[in-house]
C-alpha cells in the first residue's frame, strides 16, 4: 500500500484525497487553511500538522494548489526534504512556466514528476470520474497512473513535462468559447420566439451539438442536472474559467499563436467576473449576454 501525501485540501483536493483513502492508500493531507483541515478530518482523511509531517515517508506527493507561484514555492521546499525517487504529481491548473519550473525542481532532487491537471469539476472529483491530462516522462506517468485511476476515469499521457497543462489550457479555451456560443444561441432563440426545449432538441442532435449544450446547458429545463437549474451554483466557478482563459492567452502570446475567439472569451468573462459574478457557475454568463435580464 503506497503512502501518499496530499497538499491542498480545497474544493477539489478534499474529495480527491477522500477517494484515495477509499481506494486503500495511506493518505496524509495538509492545507494552510484550518477550515480545510477540519473538513478533511470530517471526511476521514488523516491530516498532518504541517507539510513536513505530511510528506514524511511518502512515496507519492500530490499537490492541488491555486496558482503556479504556490506550486513552485511548495516544490522548492519539498526538494530539500524528500529522498530521490519520490514521485511528485501536481494536479493544479497553472501557467506553463510554473509547470516547467516544477519539473526542473523535481529533477534537481532526482524525483520523477508529472503535471496532471484535471477536468470534471467538483462533481467529478467527488464521484472519482475526473479526466487527468498528464505531462512527464513515460516512466513517471506509468508510476502515477494507478494513483490517478483511484481519483479519475480517464488518464491521458499528453507527452513531455508541461504538456498536461498545455492540454488543459487548450481544452478550457474550447469550453469557454463554446459556452458563450451556446449562450448566445439561446439568447437569440428567445428573441426569435423559440422555446429553450425546442432549440435544445434541434441543436443537441444537429451540428451545434457540444458538451456546453448537452451536458451543461446554460438555461433551465433541458438538462436537469446543469447548474442552470440550481440558480447557477458553481460546479465550475466563473472566476476559475477566467483564470484558465487568461492562462490560454498567456500561452498563446508566448507561443505566437493567434486565438481571437479565446481572447474574446477572456474579455467577456473578465466583464462577467468584474460585475461580481466570479462565484457563480461559468454558465451563468448567459444572463450577462441577455443584457442583465434574469
Amino acid at each position: 500500500m503506497k503512502t501518499v501525501a496530499f497538499i491542498g485540501l480545497g474544493h477539489m483536493g478534499l474529495p480527491m484525497a477522500a477517494n484515495l483513502v477509499k481506494a486503500g492508500y495511506a493518505v496524509r493531507g495538509h492545507d494552510l487553511s484550518e477550515a480545510c483541515r477540519a473538513a478533511a478530518r470530517e471526511a476521514g482523511i488523516p491530516v498532518a500538522a504541517d507539510s513536513a509531517e505530511a510528506i514524511e515517508a511518502a512515496e507519492v506527493i500530490i499537490t492541488m494548489l491555486p496558482k503556479g507561484e504556490h506550486v513552485v514555492s511548495v516544490y522548492g521546499d519539498l526538494v530539500r526534504k524528500i529522498p530521490a525517487g519520490t514521485l511528485l504529481v501536481d494536479c493544479s491548473t497553472v501557467d506553463m512556466e510554473s509547470a516547467l519550473k516544477a519539473h526542473e525542481l523535481a529533477a534537481s532532487a532526482g524525483c520523477p514528476s508529472v503535471d496532471a491537471p484535471v477536468s470534471g469539476g467538483t462533481g467529478g472529483a467527488a464521484a472519482g470520474t475526473l479526466t487527468f491530462m498528464c505531462g512527464g516522462e513515460a516512466a513517471a506517468f506509468s508510476a502515477a497512473k494507478p494513483v490517478l485511476e483511484a481519483m479519475g476515469k480517464k488518464i491521458v499521457h499528453c507527452g513531455r513535462g508541461g504538456n498536461g497543462q498545455a492540454a488543459k489550457i487548450c481544452n478550457n479555451m474550447i469550453l469557454g468559447i463554446s459556452m458563450i456560443a451556446v449562450s448566445e444561441a439561446f439568447v437569440l432563440g428567445e428573441k426569435l420566439g423559440l422555446s429553450h426545449q425546442a432549440l435544445f432538441d434541434v441543436a443537441s442532435t444537429s451540428s451545434g451539438q457540444c458538451w456546453s449544450l448537452t451536458t451543461y446547458c446554460p438555461v433551465p429545463g433541458p438538462v436537469p442536472t446543469s447548474p442552470a437549474n440550481k440558480d447557477y451554483q458553481p460546479g465550475f466557478a466563473a472566476a476559475l474559467m477566467l483564470k484558465d482563459l487568461k492562462l490560454s492567452q498567456e500561452a498563446a502570446n508566448g507561443a505566437g499563436a493567434s486565438t481571437p475567439l479565446g481572447a474574446a472569451a477572456a474579455a467577456l468573462y473578465e466583464n462577467f467576473v468584474g460585475e461580481g459574478s466570479g462565484g457563480r457557475d461559468f454558465s451563468a454568463i448567459v444572463e450577462m449576454l441577455r443584457g442583465g435580464e434574469a
